[in-house]
């Protein structure tokens, strides 16, 4: 069903179908305040930024024939986003809260840029990164979005956003990118919450409706999946569209979920082993830290387990970043895959050790 109105700074972009005074009314996900201080920034890897503008005209040629808009629909429930086709055949990239509410039984639509349209099914869907994959028939090859790479964004360079803001189809906005490596929480299916890892944050215009669009190099290549933008607080009686700090998923996450779902319709998330809380303040000073995850359980056998970790150890630091919630080992899987290693630094009877944990795939 579409999400109610809520006085939240975050606002994942899919569309309702209705539009008052020509101002579409957004689905707007609740979120907890003070956000904002929980984003991690990657310093650009220059100590200029980037200057100039990409072409958007020649973007746009290249580009858009790639981008088409997603309509669901499913009984009462019905809403606009947009998506990306990434393979020939008819694979489309969007997000998960796009067609989350089409998801069972519902119907799935894609309008091209030159006006045809055509029905296409779900192939699948990963709330806790909110990619989605679609599928529609083609008698012939599709027009793509060739994919680039995200790792060597640098802060300040020149974008291009592709989508259906407000349902208005093959809209195209430019601007820079504004920072790297934010982890922003959303809300996904049944007001659970997940965290865009990593995201890309723009200031190009991105409004309802381009969620599942394309963020884009000056090359055309596909860089990110628009997701969700910031939005001043519905009490401030200000129309919540977009004031210029946009998020999207970055390309080498999106890809390969993507690649997962093609290929068997879920997503493996490599796994740590263990059972962990923060370690509460009353107790940081017994344990001669200043924060950490207390390990309650490590599965024998598991990841963490063979890496030497035991029960009752107390993680300060894991992949050389503060371990001050739970939140970090979600982050750090969604970020890899089984197999990929991570460096943990722990505390045990008074003693910091480091010990490199191989992720496993889930059994």
């Amino acid at each position: 069903m579409p999400e109610p109105q809520s006085t939240s700074w975050l606002q994942r972009l899919p569309l309702s179908t209705v539009i008052v005074a020509a101002v579409a009314l957004a689905l707007v996900a609740g979120l907890a305040g003070g956000w904002i201080s929980s984003l991690l920034t990657r310093p650009a890897t220059t100590a200029a930024a980037l200057s100039g503008s990409c072409n958007a005209t020649e973007v746009a040629q290249g580009v858009l024939p790639g981008v088409v808009t997603v309509s669901i629909r499913n009984g009462e429930a019905s809403g606009v986003g947009s998506g990306v086709i990434v393979r020939p055949e008819g694979y489309i990239m969007t997000n998960n809260h796009v067609i989350a509410a089409a998801a069972d039984g519902g119907t799935i639509d894609v309008l091209f840029s030159d006006g045809k349209s055509s029905e296409a099914e779900l192939v699948g869907r990963d709330p806790k990164s909110d990619l989605a994959v679609l599928k529609m028939s083609a008698a012939k090859a599709l027009p793509t979005v060739a994919l680039g790479k995200s790792a060597g964004l640098r802060v300040g360079q020149p974008v291009v956003a592709l989508g259906a803001p407000l349902g208005l189809s093959s809209t195209v906005t430019a601007g820079i990118v504004s920072a790297l490596g934010r982890n922003v929480p959303v809300p996904v299916d049944a007001e659970t919450t997940a965290t865009l890892v990593g995201a890309i944050q723009t200031d190009a215009s991105i409004n309802p409706g381009n969620s599942g669009g394309a963020l884009v190099d000056c090359s055309g290549k596909l860089i990110g999946i628009n997701t969700a933008i910031a939005t001043i607080p519905n009490d401030l009686d200000v129309a919540g569209g977009s004031v210029g700090i946009g998020f999207a998923v970055p390309i080498d996450l999106a890809a390969r979920i993507t690649d997962q779902l093609i290929d068997t319709g879920t997503v493996a998330y490599p796994y740590f082993g263990v059972s962990a809380v923060p370690l509460p303040p009353a107790a940081t000073e017994a344990f001669g830290v200043e924060n950490g995850l207390y390990l309650q359980a490590v599965a024998p056998g598991g990841p963490a387990a063979q890496a030497g970790l035991e029960p009752s150890d107390v993680v300060t630091l894991l992949d050389n970043r503060p371990a001050t919630s739970a939140a970090v080992l979600a982050e750090v899987t969604l970020a890899r895959k089984a197999g990929d290693t991570v460096e943990a630094t722990y505390v045990r009877a008074g003693k910091t050790s480091t010990t490199t944990i191989t992720l496993g795939a889930l059994p």
